[in-house]
C-alpha cells in the first residue's frame, strides 16, 4: 500500500505525518508492505528540509525528519498512491481540483477519517512551539487509527 500525506509547503505537517506514520509502520514490521511519502501543494520549498521547529519537535519524541526533503505534489501521484491524505480542507480542495478523471487513489482529509476532536491538522508555521507539539499530538492519534485501518486490508 502506498500512502501520501499532503500539506501546503511540505515542511511542517505532511513531513511530520510521514515520519510519525513511517515510525509506526516500521515498529510493526510492515515497512516492506507500506510505502509512505509526503508532498506539498505549493512548490516554493522544493528540495528543502523540514522547518527547524518541525524537526526539533519531532526529535523530542523520537522522530527523524531532518533527512526529508520537500517536494511538490504532481498529478501522477494520483496513480502512484492508493491513499492521499490532506492535512486541511484548503489542500483537500486543491487536490480535488487537480484530480484527473479515472484516478485510482482514494483522497480524503486525514483526521476526518478518524472522528478525532478536530478534522484538520492546523498549520503551525506562523505560531510558537506549542503549535508544532499540537500537530504531533494530532498526527500521532490519526496515525494509530490509520495503521489499524491499513492492517485490516493488507
Amino acid at each position: 500500500m502506498h500512502i501520501l500525506f499532503v500539506c501546503l509547503g511540505n515542511i511542517c505537517r505532511s513531513p511530520t505525518a510521514e515520519a510519525v506514520f513511517r515510525h509506526r509502520v516500521e515498529a510493526q514490521g510492515l515497512a516492506e508492505r507500506i510505502f509512505v511519502d509526503s508532498a506539498g501543494t505549493g512548490g516554493w520549498h522544493v528540495g528543502k528540509a523540514p522547518d527547524a521547529r518541525t524537526c526539533a519537535a519531532g526529535a523530542r519524541r523520537g522522530y527523524r525528519l531532518s533527512h526529508l526533503r520537500a517536494r511538490q505534489f504532481e498529478s501522477a501521484d494520483f496513480q502512484r498512491f492508493d491513499l492521499i491524505l490532506a492535512m486541511d480542507r484548503a489542500n483537500l480542495e486543491h487536490l480535488e481540483a487537480l484530480r484527473p478523471e479515472g484516478a485510482s487513489a482514494q483522497l480524503d482529509l486525514f483526521l476526518r477519517r478518524y472522528e478525532l476532536s478536530v478534522d484538520e491538522v492546523p498549520d503551525p508555521y506562523y505560531g510558537g512551539p506549542e503549535g508544532f507539539e499540537r500537530v504531533i499530538d494530532l498526527i500521532e492519534q490519526g496515525s494509530e487509527r490509520l495503521l489499524d485501518d491499513v492492517r485490516r486490508v493488507l
